[in-house]
């Protein structure tokens, strides 16, 4: 079955090139102030031009108020949203029905009774995203650099469509595929030579790593 990945947080041409060159499904542009993968909508728009028809076009928030959602997705015209804060399933229903976009959200784990909230979600985001609970002082929701133990996806529910986020890295995604045996993949800090920076030779190699797992 075909594995989609997500890179995530990208902010230059050259960095959206090189995800789309590897057969990225979708692409993540990242509106929250305190993270160094931060963009402005307009930007993102420039953007996801480029990835029109290649890949989906991914706007992730944080808890973002309706009036900052109306920004981005005029601006950026996302062919999805991802939601990564404190949302209720209520929250994720009414973004939903005012964009008519589909939904992923996103759910921290870290142990096994954190996937028991993913239920709650079902039938009502399109998608999930599991990620690592942040470490301690962080103010980032994701993109920290840091995994979890993968073996506890194997507890979902068959069919759930999930990406699996947190720490993947070409290193290690061969051994989470191995383990989780994913539908999808999201990664970000795992491509990047120092926070927030892409860099082309990581992201080829990330998909390197994922073909070669996959062989």
């Amino acid at each position: 079955m075909p594995l989609d990945i997500k890179i995530c947080g990208l902010k230059t041409p050259e960095a959206l090139e090189a995800a789309l060159a590897g057969g990225a499904s979708h692409v993540g542009f990242i509106f929250f102030a305190k993270s160094p993968r931060n963009i402005e909508p307009a930007a993102a728009g420039v953007l996801r031009g480029a990835a029109k028809g290649r890949a989906q076009a991914v706007a992730v928030t944080v808890d973002a108020d309706d009036a900052f959602l109306d920004a981005i997705v005029a601006a950026m015209g996302p062919d999805m949203l991802q939601l990564h804060g404190k949302e209720t399933p209520e929250r994720v229903a009414q973004v939903k029905a005012r964009y008519g976009l589909p939904v992923i959200r996103a759910l921290s784990v870290s142990e096994a009774g954190d996937l028991e909230k993913a239920s709650a979600f079902a039938g009502v985001a399109d998608r999930l995203l599991f990620d690592a609970k942040p470490p301690k002082g962080s103010e980032l929701p994701g993109g920290n650099g840091v995994s979890f133990d993968w073996t506890l996806l194997r507890a979902l529910p068959a069919g759930t469509d999930y990406l699996l986020s947190g720490g993947l890295n070409a290193g290690n995604v061969g051994e989470a595929l191995r383990l989780a045996n994913p539908p999808g993949l999201d990664v970000s800090s795992g491509v990047e030579s120092a926070p927030g920076v892409k860099d082309v030779a990581l992201i080829r190699g990330f998909f390197d790593a994922v073909e070669a797992a996959r062989r």
